[in-house]
């Protein structure tokens, strides 16, 4: 973001909240790749938890998502964008509108220029770039709402930037002359679409009278991609668990409770948005699977000083599945033409809530973290031989994550190893269906 000091794109509307608004310096993804934060945000846990390791991957029925909860509690819901959770069919049990939302109009992956999306599971093509068609998809669902006087959850999920980067050749247009490749000015050209409709959402939510009231939250899904992207010097891109695969802009807006600029400096993660909304409104939840965020009013008025519990991160080195959107959609739109209705069970994904042969509690490969204040250990282990390699670094001191601390940590190390592994164990007991009630 131009806010974090990048040198050549444009983020004005960012910019701006950036500085009237509050500003989280330290947060994170709690994945380095797209659906699996995605999963964290609807559902307040860690993606492994319920099986979603890495892109493609979808929710499980048995999750409690933030859109059924605030629907139950009284919110109209509306799902916009991608949402790479599940299916956009409307036979699929994790589609958007079987994981809580009312209306929906989504595509199953990432879209460019002139997208074909689904409405409740209905194809219809769109026409201009793809933040801006989400945006006034968005602001359809929210202006029905503001004059109904109903309060409402929408999820904006932009498909931009998403390679391949396809821009509208006037945004792309604004970074010629610089010392660029034709890729970065691609990848900037996205940014710079996707402020501008994001300075059009945030601007009307004023112009309807709703702003001093809502709650406007905006993250990334993951850190940057290599060649284009910049991490700010962090170690490691986008599906790495270094910094530079976690670290994530983020801002919030919410005038009526925090009048005044902030900026956060606590660690912060995807997994939070959950409980901090139930916060917001007020709601228990029967049968709360184990959550792995935390509200963060307090964090944000400055009641609390520090983080109330560490973050953990684990990235089992699974392979994505492909979910090729524009195929799909076209196929779709085709299909529907003629009266049909693609039955193909990888794009429907019917066995979602599937619970597979138990994992063991006792092996943990891939790459896992555990942040705690300034502190972060990684703990290695090679999925073959399952030898585990540890590293700890002092993130204040090292945002690099470049010298491992060992030596002068003696103490410290093996308390966290352990909390790293008691935590480990929790989410292996969800992910073998542990959180969940019997018979679902």
């Amino acid at each position: 973001m131009a806010y974090n000091g990048h040198p050549h794109l444009k983020t004005p509307n960012f910019d701006a909240l950036a500085a009237e608004g509050v500003r989280f310096d330290n947060f994170h993804a709690a994945a380095p790749v797209c659906s699996p934060t995605r999963g964290s945000v609807m559902t307040g846990r860690t993606p492994n938890r319920f099986g979603c390791f890495s892109w493609g991957n979808t929710l499980r029925p048995q999750e409690v998502t933030i859109a059924e909860v605030l629907k139950s509690a009284g919110y109209r819901t509306g799902h916009f964008g991608k949402w790479h959770l599940g299916s956009v069919q409307k036979d699929s049990p994790v589609n958007p509108g079987n994981s809580g939302f009312e209306e929906w109009i989504s595509a199953p992956n990432y879209f460019d220029l002139n997208p074909v999306l689904s409405d409740q599971g209905r194809a219809v093509p769109f026409e201009g770039d793809s933040s801006d068609v989400t945006v006034d998809l968005a602001l359809k669902f929210i202006r029905k709402q503001a004059e109904a006087r109903q309060p409402f959850f929408t999820v904006v999920w932009f498909g931009s930037p998403h390679a391949p980067h396809q821009p509208l050749e006037s945004d792309r247009a604004l970074y010629e002359g610089l010392d660029l490749t034709k890729a970065q000015q691609n990848f900037y050209a996205e940014i710079t679409a996707m402020d501008r409709a994001f300075g059009r959402l945030r601007s009307e939510i004023k112009d309807l009278g709703l702003r001093d009231n809502t709650i406007l939250w905006y993250c990334s899904d993951n850190g940057a991609l290599p060649k284009v992207g910049s991490t700010g010097g962090r170690r490691g891109n986008k599906g790495k668990i270094y910094e530079g695969g976690l670290a994530v802009p983020a801002l919030l807006e919410w005038p009526a409770r925090f009048a005044s600029p902030k900026m956060v400096k606590l660690p912060c993660v995807t997994s939070d948005i959950y409980p901090t909304l139930l916060d917001v409104v007020d709601v228990t939840v029967p049968n709360q699977p184990v959550l792995d965020g935390i509200s963060l009013l307090g964090v944000i008025s400055e009641r609390d000083k520090e983080r109330e519990k560490p973050i953990g991160f684990w990235d089992r080195g699974k392979k994505g599945i492909q979910t090729p959107s524009k195929l799909w959609m076209d196929e779709l739109l085709a299909a529907q033409k003629e009266g049909r209705e693609p039955n193909d069970p990888a794009r429907l994904n019917p066995d979602a809530g599937v619970i597979g042969e138990p994992e063991p509690s006792n092996q943990f490969p891939g790459h896992a973290a555990w942040l705690d204040g300034q502190w972060k250990l990684h703990r290695i282990e090679d999925p073959q031989t399952h030898d585990v390699t540890w590293e700890l670094y002092d993130l204040e001191a090292d945002p690099k994550e470049s010298r491992v601390l060992f030596a002068e940590q003696p103490d410290r190390l093996p308390a966290m190893q352990e909390a790293l592994n008691d935590w480990l164990k929790s989410v292996v007991k969800s992910l073998n269906g542990g959180d969940y009630p019997k018979g679902l």
